[in-house]
């Protein structure tokens, strides 16, 4: 009887860069060559590194955000920073310029001169005032520069997402290309991310359907997911509450901020609906992980769309599917070249 071998599974864990891009999956360079450089002025910038700066234009285009309790620019102005808070119990501390959700401290009681975090942590006024100055040095901004402050109000989470939240406040990132709304999100604090609705930091992903708001599944670490970690509660076929506002909004400010390529956070508080927390000129990518499908091809279609919104005649139809047709082929063939044509 013959030898039969068992042959070698063909499954790896892992794809070589061009598989992805034939794929659709759109990659770190790709992204900053082609999509942030050219569709972003970089004079733009610190309309969104600056989350003082991002709440102006919010409040000009009529966008709800978190209300500001004070803004402390000035080491001097940290001895009497209670001053700004008035009768106000709980507050959130905020670098304006921070990043990745370093040098927040969200405080939900206050007993007597001390203060108690969410996550139960106590501190002392001194210990705030030790914190306030290394925000001001620029310990948790962009660059090391020097920062300002935010005091702010507390974001109460919305009931619905109670059940696949632990500990903190749940987001949503929208990326928003030429101003329409490309890909979104809801990123869950865990256990492990300490309430903070931070990817690196272990929270969870999960996408949501652009079209109806309803979440389809996503991913925690390295890990496909369909329960909470920690709840072990579904995290598909939830409605996300208000997503038209939110939908309507992420446009707008699209708009306002004159930026090409963005992701954009809200957050849904109890009382007052959907606000913006900040807006982003680098928006990650683990976006298309969460929701199980590529960004490209949406792009792609976002592009289509609006070319035939700007030539509406049939001939010119018949040009542009045969333009993005041989524009798709040469993307996908990972040609750096062609890639840029792409736009």
């Amino acid at each position: 009887m013959d030898d039969q071998r068992p042959t070698r599974s063909k499954w790896r864990s892992w794809a070589w860069p061009w598989e992805l891009r034939r794929q659709g999956v759109l990659g770190i360079n790709a992204r900053n060559g082609n999509l942030i450089l050219p569709l972003n002025p970089r004079s733009h910038f610190p309309r969104v590194d600056d989350k003082l700066v991002t709440k102006i234009i919010c409040e000009q285009y009529g966008i709800p955000v978190p209300t500001t309790y004070g803004v402390i620019r000035k080491q001097s102005e940290v001895r009497n920073w209670l001053a700004n808070l008035n009768l106000n119990q709980d507050f959130v501390i905020k670098p304006a310029q921070g990043s990745g959700g370093r040098g927040i401290i969200v405080v939900a009681e206050r007993r007597g001169d001390n203060f108690i975090t969410t996550n139960g942590k106590q501190l002392s006024s001194a210990e705030i005032q030790y914190h306030l100055s290394a925000i001001l040095a620029g310990l948790y901004s962009l660059g090391g520069r020097t920062d300002a402050v935010l005091l702010e109000q507390r974001i109460i989470p919305h009931r619905a997402l109670q059940q696949i939240t632990v500990g903190g406040t749940p987001d949503i990132r929208l990326i928003v290309y030429r101003g329409v709304p490309a890909m979104a999100m809801l990123r869950l604090p865990t256990r492990v991310s300490a309430g903070r609705a931070n990817l690196h930091q272990g929270a969870a992903a999960v996408g949501i359907d652009l079209l109806h708001g309803i979440t389809v599944g996503g991913v925690c670490g390295a890990q496909r997911v369909d329960l909470h970690p920690d709840t072990n509660y579904p995290i598909a076929g939830n409605t996300v509450p208000y997503w038209n506002t939110v939908i309507t909004a992420a446009k707008n400010l699209a708009n306002g901020l004159e930026m090409g390529y963005l992701g954009i956070d809200f957050v849904l508080d109890e009382h007052r609906g959907p606000l913006v927390l900040e807006a982003n000129a680098r928006p990650g990518l683990t976006i298309q992980l969460a929701n199980r499908a590529p960004l490209i091809d949406r792009l792609l279609k976002i592009d289509d769309q609006l070319a035939r919104q700007e030539l509406p005649t049939k001939n010119s139809i018949d040009t542009i599917d045969k333009r993005c047709q041989e524009r798709n082929a040469l993307l996908l063939s990972g040609r750096r070249k062609c890639v840029r044509n792409f736009f």
